[in-house]
């Protein structure tokens, strides 16, 4: 498939210097109890450790810096990107609305609000309410659709968490994978600067629609989604993610609720830490598929859970 809009490798440069510092130069090392318990040296890349919880600052920070927009934002989001989205355009003067599913998770939708963003509540799930937004937006002057994973600058800037990691050489990275930003952002530069690191995307079990779509090579669609990860789940691809999948990602795995709650009390009983589920996914992936390498390493992507998680640990 022909890469109409590819990621620019001196963009994730600039970005590296250019991002915000609160989202930048995050924790990463290999946990010893972990790395035990996992058979193998096992790093972890901490995205929780600021303002919104989640490394979707990078690319919102990112986009805004680039562009020097000024008309008010509108996006859809699972929680994470709005919240981003929120944070960065208050620091400069901007508004964001953010259509959000019904079944979004509370916890996110009141952080959104706590941000500053007009958060509409509509549609049975992350896609509907991505819809909604497109078609409000859609011939209002003074506002723009900004679209995860479908803008550039927003995977550079997340492309700024591979940056971090090449220095370690790792012979396998898990990367999240929602709607595919972060894995094709990471993707990228890995694979121009530490080409010898394998780059494997992991996406819920009842989410598959990016797995299925990269494996095809285009977009495919499935009729539902149901998972614990709310912020992998993805039912319609982005076309242009699924383009930029294709040529940095060597593998997409899946791993079930059951195998993401069990990485979770992982990382809460041998770190003290706990994540959304989103987030563990890479640490299940480990746990329960066959992944080669003695160095590996995933992204922690976020934290912004909802308090019935901690009941369920």
């Amino acid at each position: 498939m022909a890469i109409r809009t590819p990621l620019s490798l001196d963009r994730i440069e600039a970005a590296a210097h250019l991002v915000d510092p609160a989202f930048r130069d995050t924790p990463q090392f290999a946990d010893e109890s972990l790395s035990r318990h996992l058979g193998r040296e096992t790093f972890l890349k901490i995205e929780t450790l600021n303002p919104i919880r989640s490394f979707k600052g990078r690319g919102a920070d990112f986009l805004l810096r680039q562009t020097g927009e000024t008309r008010a934002i509108v996006c859809a989001s699972a929680g994470n990107f709005g919240q981003a989205m929120a944070y960065t355009a208050r620091q400069r003067g901007l508004s964001v609305r953010v259509f959000a599913a019904a079944t979004a998770n509370r916890v996110k939708i009141a952080r959104m609000r706590e941000l500053g963003a007009r958060v509409v509540i509509g549609g049975d799930d992350f896609d509907a309410a991505k819809a909604a937004a497109r078609e409000y937006a859609r011939g209002r002057a003074g506002c723009v659709f900004v679209e995860d994973s479908h803008e550039p600058l927003l995977a550079e800037g997340a492309g700024t968490i591979g940056v971090e990691l090449a220095p370690l050489r790792l012979d396998t990275v898990l990367v999240p994978v929602g709607n595919g930003a972060l894995v094709s952002g990471v993707g990228r530069w890995l694979k121009a600067d530490s080409p010898e690191t394998r780059v494997v995307g992991v996406c819920a079990a009842g989410a598959p629609a990016m797995a299925h779509s990269w494996r095809s090579g285009r977009p495919v669609s499935t009729s539902s989604v149901r998972t614990i990860a709310d912020g992998l789940a993805v039912r319609v691809p982005v076309p242009a993610a699924v383009e930029w999948m294709t040529e940095v990602v060597d593998d997409v795995l899946l791993v079930d609720d059951t195998q993401v709650l069990a990485a979770l009390r992982l990382l809460r009983d041998m770190l003290g830490i706990i994540v959304e589920p989103a987030a563990a996914v890479g640490v299940a992936a480990l746990a329960h598929h066959h992944v080669p390498g003695a160095r590996v390493g995933t992204i922690l992507t976020g934290a912004n859970f909802a308090p019935e998680l901690v009941a369920m640990l």
